[in-house]
């Protein structure tokens, strides 16, 4: 009599232990340097807590009437330098003007010029990296002497000569020239960096037994370095990309408290603690709000290249 839990010869013990194999098989799949990253970070408290201010620090760029309904004009000289209140939650500059409103319309001209920078300072660096590393002798010893050169600039001084050159004393650019013009010379002196980093990445990798087969069978140069180069460095540039793009958001503020950065009619962070400086001491609410932003994006940055870093590293695990 035929057993009814065997059909084909196939018992249903044997379908079973097929299935926890195939379980077994599944749960013990080689995850990706993404997964395994991904799933250092969620654990990491902070992590999450500067991902939530990034977050909600972007939505006020993209959105800032949703946190509030005055504009970032909006004036009464009647409540000029009060202080915060139920009205006002940040209070009144000198001008009247409501420091809430404008902390909120802010964020987008500073979450601007820090994105721009970074992304104009990751491409150029990238590229002079990659072509210097790749490539080596004559050409890797002058893009690094260039490179050196624009690292040997004090930064500070370095952005007041470019902003000066471009704006005569007493010029009032439009806000679209100052802000192109900021980034450009952000970017024009941090992108060394950058291109170190992507060199010293690209030697290594170029050296690897997968790069040396395609260049032994002929692959051409393009699909060398896109193909297999660029996703074995860029890693490391994206880290540093993301930690500068908090350092570049207090640059702009300082440019702008140096008088030659943003300034209005453009509203910025760096713009309203320009105007605050001079009555900090009578005033303090006006600077307190402002540079507070500044200094809690800056360091949300930070600490989420720290993670996306020590998550990326290898000896980390």
């Amino acid at each position: 009599m035929t057993d009814p839990n065997v059909a084909g010869g196939v018992s249903s013990v044997d379908v079973a232990s097929a299935g926890v194999a195939d379980d077994s098989a599944v749960a013990h799949k080689p995850r990706s340097l993404g997964g395994d990253a991904w799933r250092m970070l969620r654990k990491r408290p902070s992590f999450l807590i500067s991902a939530a201010i990034i977050a909600l620090v972007v939505l006020i760029a993209i959105a800032p009437d949703l946190f509030s309904s005055r504009p970032a004009g909006f004036s009464d000289l009647l409540h000029a330098n009060e202080g915060p209140s139920a009205d006002a939650w940040f209070g009144y500059d000198n001008q009247g003007y409501d420091v809430y409103a404008r902390t909120i319309h802010g964020a987008r001209a500073s979450l601007l010029v820090g994105v721009f920078a970074t992304v104009l300072t990751i491409l150029i660096g990238s590229v002079v990296g990659i072509v210097a590393g790749y490539y080596g002798r004559l050409i890797d010893s002058l893009f690094s002497r260039v490179g050196d050169i624009f690292a040997a600039l004090p930064f500070v001084l370095g952005a007041i000569v470019i902003l000066t050159t471009f704006n005569a004393p007493g010029s009032n650019p439009g806000a679209v020239t100052i802000i192109v013009q900021v980034v450009v010379s952000i970017a024009a002196l941090s992108w060394p960096v950058a291109m170190r980093i992507m060199r010293s990445a690209t030697l290594v990798a170029k050296q690897l037994d997968y790069v040396k087969a395609a260049r032994g069978l002929g692959a051409s140069t393009p699909r060398i370095v896109f193909r297999h180069l660029l996703p074995n460095t860029v890693a490391p540039v994206l880290v540093y990309g993301t930690i500068a793009l908090g350092a570049f958001i207090g640059a702009e503020a300082t440019l702008a408290y140096l008088g030659v950065g943003v300034r209005p009619p453009v509203v910025s962070w760096g713009v309203m603690i320009s105007d605050a400086r001079d009555y900090f001491r009578v005033n303090p609410h006006m600077l307190l709000f402002p540079a507070g932003f500044v200094t809690i994006t800056v360091l949300a940055f930070v600490m989420l290249g720290d993670g996306i870093r020590d998550a990326l590293d290898p000896k980390a695990r």
